[in-house]
C-alpha cells in the first residue's frame, strides 16, 4: 500500500515549541504510549516504566560548534576573518555535516551557487582555519578539505564556530551562553554530532543512578547526527525521499551487552531515533546485535519490521519528518496521530527543548 504523506502531517500551534528545556532536564513529561492507552508520567519515572534486566541504549555523540561564516578568496585577496570586515570575496554560511573517510568534510553551504571547486575559504573567528572546495552538489552541499586535523582541527572549530541550533528554536542572535550546556547530552563524550540526539537531552546524574538502582542496564553506542536531520520530507512520494547518511559505531562490547540482555528476557530501550536507526542497521537476520562502524542511511517506515529495538524514548517530531515517520513505523501510525493530538490538546512541549514520550510497539 502505497504511503500518503499526509498521514504524517498535523497542525502544530506555535506556542508548543520548546524554546528551552525543562529544569531539571528529567521533569519533562513524558506520555507512555501503549496498546492499552495513553499514560501521563514525568522523564523522572521512567525507571518504574522499566525492568530489571532492561537494557537502555544511549547515544554518546558530542555537539561540535558547526556553524561557521567564512569569506571566500577572490583573486589571491584573502578575506580577512580575524576583523570581521567586508572582503571582495563572497560572504558564505557554512554547517558541517559530517566527517567523509577520507577526513574531509560534507558541509551544506548558504549561496552555494557562488562556489566552485579550488575556492579558498577563511572562516570569521577563525584565523588559522581555511578550507578548500572540493566540489559542490546540486542540493547546495558541498565536499570541504579543512588545513587542520585532529586536535588543532577542533580548537579551531571551538573559535570560529557556534552551535547550529535548529531553526524553530528562535536566537536571533546565536545561540544563549546556556544553550552550550543545554544542547549537549549527559552522555556526549565523542564529538562529531552537528544536532544533539534530543531524547538523551532528558537524562540527569540522579535519574541515571535511580536506572542503576532498578537494575536497568546501560550502554552507549555513538551516532553523529547530520544536518540532515532538520530536513523536511519534500513532494508527495515518500519512497522516493533519500536521507543523508551518518557515520556510526557499535563496539563490540556494547553489542555483546544488548544481546546478553535480551537472551536473559530483558528489553531493549532505545534513547532516541538515532539508536534505533543505528541498532536496525546493525542487527542480524536472528536479531542480534553485531559490532558496526560506518555509515547509515535507513530510512524507516511503516511496514518496517523491528528486529533490535523493544522501546523507544523519544521527542515530539515535527510533522513530515523522517523522525515522525519512525515512529509511525514503531507504535502504528494511527496510535501516534492520536497521541499527538492529545499531546498538542493537554500543552506537551514539542521538538528537541521539549516533552518526551516513551512508546511500546504496534502489535
Amino acid at each position: 500500500m502505497a504511503l500518503d504523506i499526509a498521514d504524517f502531517d498535523f497542525d502544530l500551534p506555535p506556542d508548543r515549541i520548546a524554546q528551552h528545556p525543562a529544569r531539571p532536564r528529567d521533569a519533562a513529561r513524558l506520555l507512555h504510549v501503549r496498546a492499552g492507552g495513553l499514560a501521563e508520567c514525568v522523564v523522572r519515572s521512567l525507571p518504574d516504566l522499566l525492568r530489571p534486566g532492561d537494557v537502555l541504549v544511549a547515544n554518546d555523540t558530542r555537539v561540535i560548534p558547526a556553524q561557521l561564516t567564512a569569506w571566500r578568496e577572490r583573486g589571491g585577496d584573502p578575506a580577512s576573518p580575524s576583523t570581521g570586515q567586508e572582503t571582495p570575496g563572497a560572504r558564505i554560511g557554512i554547517t558541517l555535516d559530517r566527517p567523509r573517510p577520507d577526513g574531509t568534510w560534507h558541509a551544506l553551504a548558504r549561496n552555494a551557487r557562488r562556489l566552485h571547486a579550488g575556492d579558498v575559504l577563511h572562516f570569521k573567528g577563525g584565523a588559522d582555519l581555511a578550507a578548500t572546495v572540493l566540489e559542490r552538489e546540486p542540493d547546495g552541499g558541498v565536499a570541504l578539505a579543512f588545513n587542520l586535523d585532529g586536535d588543532a582541527f577542533a580548537a579551531a572549530l571551538h573559535k570560529a564556530g557556534a552551535l547550529a541550533l535548529p531553526p524553530y528554536i528562535a536566537r536571533p542572535h546565536g545561540p544563549l551562553p546556556e544553550d552550550e550546556s543545554d544542547y549537549q547530552t549527559v552522555f556526549a563524550a565523542r564529538e562529531g554530532a552537528v544536532a544533539a540526539p534530543t531524547a538523551g537531552l532528558h537524562f540527569t546524574p540522579a535519574l541515571l543512578a535511580r536506572l542503576d538502582a532498578r537494575g536497568v542496564r546501560r550502554v552507549t553506542l555513538t551516532l553523529h547526527v547530520g544536518a540532515g536531520t532538520f530536513l523536511p520530507v519534500r513532494g508527495e512520494d515518500i519512497a522516493r525521499h533519500r536521507i543523508h547518511a551518518e557515520h556510526g559505531e557499535i563496539s563490540a562490547e556494547a553489542a555483546a551487552a544488548i544481546n546478553a540482555a535480551r537472551a536473559s528476557g530483558g528489553r531493549v530501550v532505545a534513547v532516541g531515533t538515532t539508536c534505533v536507526r543505528l541498532l536496525e542497521t546493525a542487527v542480524d537476520d536472528a536479531g542480534r546485535v553485531q559490532p558496526f562502524a560506518g555509515d547509515t542511511a535507513l530510512f524507516i517506515l511503516p511496514g518496517y519490521r523491528f528486529r533490535a529495538v523493544d522501546l523507544l524514548l523519544t521527542n515530539f517530531h515535527l510533522p513530515r519528518s523522517t523522525l515522525f515517520m519512525l515512529v509511525c513505523a514503531f507504535a502504528g501510525t494511527a496510535w501516534m496521530r492520536a497521541a499527538y493530538a492529545h499531546a498538542i490538546a493537554e500543552g506537551y512541549r514539542f521538538y528537541s527543548y521539549g516533552d518526551a514520550c516513551l512508546l511500546e510497539p504496534a502489535p
